[in-house]
């Protein structure tokens, strides 16, 4: 439902014909799209110059297209990257960002497009328990899950991937759930509600990219994720 409300207002918006500030939908359009990119798996994998893959850069692709444009990646940290946003550098960021980040003076960010969850999990024949405080679940280390545990009361115990917990319940993001026939229990560890982020008075720009996410089916990204996950990549 939310997506109609939503896409209801960008068409209304539409029908105001925003206005880009420094005209970037029109001279995107059949040209080069600058894209800053954060390495952040899935969402985002570097591999040599110019080669981005993971969930997100296909769909940055995919705008590419709709828009006629080629994508020219820049690589960088997220401080590098919303600098050169800012200074009209890029046309658009993405890194799995998330609706909390810190840049909303220097960039304009999207609709949240997909929301990930890190829920409490575990296989057939192992018990995912009502309550976590005492009680022994797996989690990677040095993670934000990990961390959740721990205010839980949980007792964390260390592994290098979910994949390895086959005794114990898990920390584990939703789209895994599949792939390493984990079922979940009713806990939900984090939740993170993704955008994009473009330069700040773009509105033309910025109403043409919150369309084509939008656009992208329910499940889309969860699927993207699982793919770039059973890759390895």
């Amino acid at each position: 439902m939310w997506r109609v409300v939503v896409l209801v207002a960008v068409l209304v918006a539409g029908c105001g014909i925003p206005r880009d500030t420094d005209g970037t939908l029109d001279r995107v359009r059949g040209d080069v799209l600058r894209v800053g990119v954060a390495e952040n798996p899935p969402w985002t994998v570097l591999g040599g110059p110019g080669e981005v893959s993971g969930a997100e850069a296909e769909l940055v692709e995919r705008l590419a297209d709709k828009v006629d444009a080629r994508v020219e990646w820049r690589p960088g940290t997220e401080s590098e990257l919303m600098a050169a946003l800012e200074e009209r550098q890029l046309d658009l960021v993405v890194g799995g960002l998330a609706d909390d980040v810190p840049w909303t003076e220097r960039a304009a960010l999207t609709r949240p497009y997909a929301t990930t969850r890190v829920v409490v999990a575990a296989v057939d024949g192992v018990e995912v328990p009502p309550e976590l405080s005492g009680k022994r679940v797996a989690a990677r280390t040095g993670t934000a899950e990990a961390a959740a545990l721990a205010d839980e009361g949980a007792e964390v115990v260390p592994v290098g991937d979910a994949a390895e917990a086959r005794n114990l319940p898990v920390a584990v993001e939703h789209w895994r759930l599949d792939a390493l026939g984990l079922r979940a229990g009713g806990h939900v560890l984090l939740e993170r509600r993704h955008v994009w982020a473009l330069p700040l008075g773009e509105n033309g720009w910025l109403v043409e990219v919150e369309r084509f996410l939008l656009g992208v089916p329910d499940g889309e990204v969860d699927h993207l994720l699982a793919d770039v996950g059973r890759s390895g990549s």
